[in-house]
């Protein structure tokens, strides 16, 4: 019954970050928080979170915009596999409220065009660097990357492959920091197998959302979608 219910429930994450570019995450935790453990859930999800991405990127990879994700990977890889070293160290319910408080007020600025968000490459490197060291923290810091990425102002379907090639990459990384941290046994990678063909469904049926998806009203979409994953953090971390 509990792997039926990690089945869904990554189903659903897939689905909810297939759309958005992010969020699914802080479902799934949760849920492997309570079924494997605290210890195990953040490798756990790492590997979920490894092949959803890598369906992500292969839905849109014809659409992927090569150079910003080079940018922002310049940062995130190296700071992700500190962040993976130091997981286990740090109290990561102060890290994740940090996450929801600069999220939320990324959100807000935008949404009401207080300050208009200008990519460059200074804000691709430093942002990617600042979602790497979190995202391997905490297990995952979709929602930052996912603001860096909305402010190139990209088409629905490049944006969430874009974003999700980069996080493909930091959780590869994160995944091979963690096999040698921890004693991850076969369970612990048919359980991740399994829900990552679960993530690849989910994926799909998102990736026929976004293709008819207009990018202002997809815009829209995300960045309320943010705010409530923003407070979600804050009130929950």
């Amino acid at each position: 019954m509990e792997i039926a219910l990690l089945f869904i429930g990554a189903f659903v994450a897939a689905a909810i970050s297939g759309s958005a570019g992010f969020g699914g995450a802080l479902l799934l935790l949760p849920l492997l928080t309570a079924v494997v453990g605290a210890r195990e859930a953040v490798p756990l999800l790492t590997v979920a979170q490894l092949i959803g991405n890598l369906s992500r990127a292969g839905f849109g990879f014809s659409q992927i915009k090569w150079k910003p994700v080079g940018l922002f990977l310049l940062g995130a890889i190296p700071l992700s596999m500190v962040g993976a070293l130091s997981f286990v160290s740090l109290p990561a319910g102060i890290v994740t409220r940090g996450i929801g408080v600069a999220v939320l007020a990324f959100a807000a600025l935008k949404y009401f065009r207080i300050l208009d968000f200008k990519p460059s490459t200074r804000l691709l490197i430093a942002g990617g660097g600042m979602t790497g060291l979190l995202s391997g923290l905490v297990g995952s810091a979709g929602p930052l990357g996912a603001a860096v990425f909305l402010s190139l102002g990209l088409p629905p379907v490049a944006y969430v492959a874009s974003e999700a090639s980069t996080a493909l990459a930091m959780h590869a990384v994160k995944t091979v920091v963690y096999g040698k941290m921890l004693s991850l046994d076969r369970d612990f990678w048919l359980l991740g197998g399994s829900l990552g063909i679960a993530m690849i469904a989910g994926t799909w049926v998102a990736n026929r959302y976004i293709k008819r998806a207009s990018p202002a009203g997809f815009e829209r979409y995300v960045l309320v979608l943010l705010a409530i994953v923003a407070a979600y953090l804050i009130v929950a971390g």
